[in-house]
């Protein structure tokens, strides 16, 4: 068993490695190649508890994807994020419940709608691939990543009361949503407080790999914890991994550049290896089946893929243009509050408004109260189309084929089903975005406009934070070594990489004029990148500066620690 793992891991890593080289979409190719593998007789037969596979794979699947989110905007697309998320998976689930249970009643319902829950949420892995490759705007990109990060927790929870109902438990609309509220209550606590804890960890230990380690760990404590306390895993660990990533930027830069290939690693090998084993399970799951509920599968099977990619666009074009009319309305209010005066008179004292002219105060509530949720219906249909069913949904599959109270007929229809689903979406929405991304002319261009003119919005709070660091390193300078040019600050980076002198004794003649070290130098730097780093968290905490961006900008300041801290290893000790 375990030697056969093993293969598959090696294999399932080898194919989406290759797909990846190739650009194309490696969860597609790598089910794919696993389904044909499975039919060669030295391909090892597995057999892993879908539970334990489900508590295995999600948690840091969910945590990786989590910290990647800006926060700020998954804030401001809540409204979006939360329609998606929650209504369309509850729809989903209740369109393709009710399909089922007409195609198949030996499903019977509360089995339809289980099924329902299982093939509702789709993963938006693949999707944010193409987006980032072809250069998706960030409004979309953060509705559908903060999508997929919701829709798991709705997804189970709906999976949770239905298996209930199977089991024989007598519950209400109301007992579920109780249940979902308060999974969600238990799930944002219990995420908060590991996230509160791993921060503090990050901050105060300085070995990444130790950190790294504590960083592997946390995603599965989280949900197992929150589950255990009938709460949602789900959104326990998006919790915290949005804790964790909106601080990221105030941890050690030696942290940051450990967890991102760290993560990155693990999110391509859990991956493969769900998608190959579901592709070398299916064989078996169909041999299962009898002659007679093949065909009457296969159809359930067709039938809810049709259901899920027409209930997406059906449901998200009315529910978005309904939104943008109420944005416009709520605009209209806003604009007639400020030219009558009223809305200054009601807030003109307040701490959050009170700093605004009433010129300005348009433009800070349009920016705070509508940034991001204003969607095109070109952006519409990119994420109408997005909606590419994943590892989620396999794995809930794979443990709902475990429940004793479904039958081996059903619970083998629900992994067929789920894998279609899967595998269907892929192909024809997979295959399909990039073309469709193309053919809207939908591109990056306004990020890049906004993103050039908040980066000359930080190059002038930068210049100017500079000055007074360095005003306030001259004067420390000039108490330790005497008058200093403040020449030596603009050279400063110039002294840190000089060759070192040919002889000793003209570094000790050197050496012998008070002037400041090479240790200095570097602190020097240090702390102007340290400047700069809470320059743009202050840009970032108002609003003015994309997270995502921020981003960028600090691993680019990472990159430059990181030169320096080599630099200086390289040295030999006692030279200056």
């Amino acid at each position: 068993m375990e030697a056969g793992i093993f293969y598959v891991l090696v294999g399932a890593v080898a194919v989406a490695a290759f797909a990846r080289w190739r650009g194309w979409p490696a969860p597609l190719l790598v089910t794919v190649v696993a389904l044909a593998a499975s039919f060669l007789p030295f391909v090892p037969d597995l057999d892993i508890d879908g539970h334990v596979l489900l508590s295995l794979v999600l948690p840091p699947l969910l945590y990786s994807a989590a910290l990647d989110v800006s926060f700020v905007g998954f804030k401001r697309s809540l409204p979006q994020i939360r329609r998606l998320g929650i209504w369309l998976v509850l729809l989903t689930a209740l369109a393709v419940g009710f399909t089922a249970w007409l195609i198949m009643p030996s499903l019977t319902l509360p089995g339809a709608l289980l099924l329902g829950a299982i093939v509702a949420p789709p993963d938006a892995v693949s999707a944010a691939a193409i987006g980032r490759r072809l250069g998706l705007p960030r409004r979309i990109m953060t509705v559908l990543s903060g999508e997929s990060l919701i829709n798991d927790a709705t997804s189970l929870t709906l999976y949770r009361v239905f298996a209930a109902i199977l089991a024989g438990a007598t519950l209400t609309v109301w007992d579920g949503v109780w249940q979902f509220l308060l999974a969600v209550v238990i799930g944002v606590v219990i995420g908060l407080v590991f996230g509160i804890v791993l921060h503090q960890l990050r901050m105060r230990v300085t070995d990444p790999v130790v950190i790294g380690t504590f960083g592997l760990l946390a995603p599965f404590g989280a949900y197992a914890i929150a589950e255990h306390l009938l709460g949602s895993g789900v959104i326990a660990v998006v919790a915290m991994g949005l804790y964790v990533g909106y601080n990221s930027p105030r941890t050690d830069y030696t942290t940051r550049q450990q967890e991102k290939p760290l993560w990155l690693s693990a999110d391509l090998l859990l991956e493969s290896f769900v998608f190959a084993y579901i592709g070398l399970q299916f064989p078996r799951v169909l041999s299962d089946l009898g002659s007679e509920s093949v065909e009457q599968i296969l159809l359930l099977s067709l039938a809810v893929l049709l259901v899920v990619l027409v209930v997406r666009p059906l449901y998200i074009y009315p529910t978005s243009a309904w939104a943008n009319f109420q944005d416009r309305k709520r605009l209209q209010r806003w604009d007639r509050g400020v030219e009558s005066g009223e809305f200054e008179k009601r807030h003109g004292r307040s701490r959050r408004f009170g700093q605004f002219t009433a010129d300005e105060l348009r433009t800070h509530i349009v920016r705070d109260q509508m940034a991001g949720l204003q969607l095109t219906w070109k952006d519409s249909a990119v994420i109408s189309w997005a909606g590419m069913r994943g590892v989620v949904t396999l794995a809930i599959a794979l443990a709902a084929a475990d429940l004793a109270t479904l039958d081996d007929k059903s619970s083998h229809a629900i992994v067929v089903v789920a894998f279609v689903v899967t595998v269907g979406t892929l192909l024809l929405q997979g295959l399909t975005l990039p073309m469709l991304i193309r053919r809207l002319g939908i591109a990056g261009d306004v990020d890049h406009a906004q993103d050039a003119k908040a980066l000359q919005a930080v190059k002038e709070k930068s210049r100017e934070a500079g000055k007074a660091f360095l005003a306030e390193k001259r004067v420390e300078w000039e108490a330790k070594y005497g008058p200093v040019d403040l020449g030596v600050f603009d050279a400063f980076t110039k002294r840190m990489s000089r060759v070192e002198k040919d002889t000793d004794a003209a570094q000790e003649v050197e050496d012998a004029v008070p002037r400041p070290s090479y240790e200095d130098l570097v602190a020097l730097s240090k702390g102007w990148l340290q400047v700069r780093r809470e320059i743009l968290l202050k840009e970032r905490d108002a609003g003015e500066l994309d997270e995502e961006l921020m981003r960028e900008l600090i691993a680019a300041m990472d990159a430059e620690e990181l030169a320096l801290d080599t630099r200086g290893a390289t040295r030999e000790p006692g030279r200056a």
